[in-house]
C-alpha cells in the first residue's frame, strides 16, 4: 500500500477512536448528571424557599391563606408587589393595609408547610406605621388563632416570642433591643422539640422551651397599621 494511503487510514482510525472514546465517556458521565438533577429536585423536601418573584404581581397564590379578624374581615391586604425596594430580584410579599388597632393582628399562612423541627427565617422591611412598625414570623400554626410568633416592633423597640392561644397572645420571652428604622432585617427561629432559639440579623437573642404546639404551618404577621414587605422566606426541615 502507498505510504500516503497508509497514513490517511491511520488518521481516519485515530479520529474514529477519539470519537468512540468521547461517546463512551459522555455515556458514562450522563447517569451522574441525571442523579445530580434528581438530588437537586429532592432538596425541596428538606428545604423550601419563597422569593415571591415567580407569582403575578397584584395577586396572591392559592397556597397563601389570609387569616380572619375577629369581626370576620380578612386579616390584612396581602399581595405580591413589584418594588425597587425588594431585597432580591423585583418582587416581595406585602401587607399593605395601613390601618388597624393594637388588637388587629394581620396574618397569612402557607399551605403545605406542616412541620415540626424547623429552621425558618424571613427578611422584612418596615415600610410605614404609627401604632406599630415592623413584622413577625409564625410557625407551628394550627390555624390563624393558634401558633408561635416571633415579632419585632420598632415602636416598642422590643423583640418578643409569643404563644398565641385562641387569638390571645402570651409572652414566652422578650428582649429590649434598639431596632433600626430603615433597611431589611431578618427574623429567624430554630426549634427542635420544645427548644427554641430566636435570632435577629443572625445574632442570637434568647432561647426558650415551650410545649404548647408540636407541629403546624409557617406564616407571616403584622399588627395594627404596619405596612410591611417580606422577602426571602426559607424553611428547613430538621431531623
Amino acid at each position: 500500500m502507498h505510504p500516503h494511503h497508509t497514513m490517511a487510514s491511520c488518521v481516519r482510525l485515530a479520529l474514529l477512536a477519539s470519537a468512540l472514546i468521547t461517546m463512551i465517556c459522555s455515556w458514562a458521565l450522563w447517569p451522574d448528571s441525571v442523579l445530580g438533577a434528581e438530588e437537586t429536585e429532592s432538596t425541596p423536601q428538606h428545604q423550601r424557599q419563597w422569593m415571591f418573584d415567580s407569582s403575578s404581581p397584584g395577586t396572591l397564590p392559592g397556597s397563601y391563606v389570609v387569616g380572619t379578624l375577629f369581626d370576620g374581615r380578612p386579616a390584612g391586604e396581602w399581595k405580591i408587589l413589584i418594588t425597587d425596594r425588594a431585597k432580591s430580584a423585583s418582587q416581595v410579599l406585602a401587607q399593605l393595609q395601613p390601618k388597624g388597632t393594637d388588637q388587629t393582628h394581620k396574618l397569612l399562612l402557607l399551605e403545605g408547610t406542616e412541620s415540626t423541627n424547623i429552621d425558618v427565617e424571613v427578611s422584612y422591611l418596615a415600610v410605614a406605621g404609627k401604632a406599630d412598625l415592623g413584622g413577625g414570623l409564625l410557625w407551628r400554626a394550627k390555624d390563624d388563632r393558634n401558633y408561635y410568633l416571633l415579632r419585632a416592633s420598632l415602636v416598642e423597640q422590643k423583640i418578643r416570642l409569643y404563644r398565641v392561644v385562641n387569638g390571645v397572645q402570651q409572652i414566652v420571652k422578650q428582649i429590649d433591643r434598639p431596632l433600626p428604622a430603615t433597611g431589611w432585617h431578618k427574623l429567624r427561629i430554630v426549634q427542635r422539640g420544645c427548644e427554641m432559639k430566636a435570632l435577629f440579623d443572625e445574632a442570637v437573642l434568647f432561647r426558650a422551651c415551650d410545649t404548647t404546639y408540636t407541629s403546624g404551618r409557617i406564616g407571616l404577621w403584622t399588627k395594627a397599621d404596619a405596612v410591611t414587605y417580606f422577602d426571602d422566606l426559607t424553611l428547613k426541615i430538621l431531623d
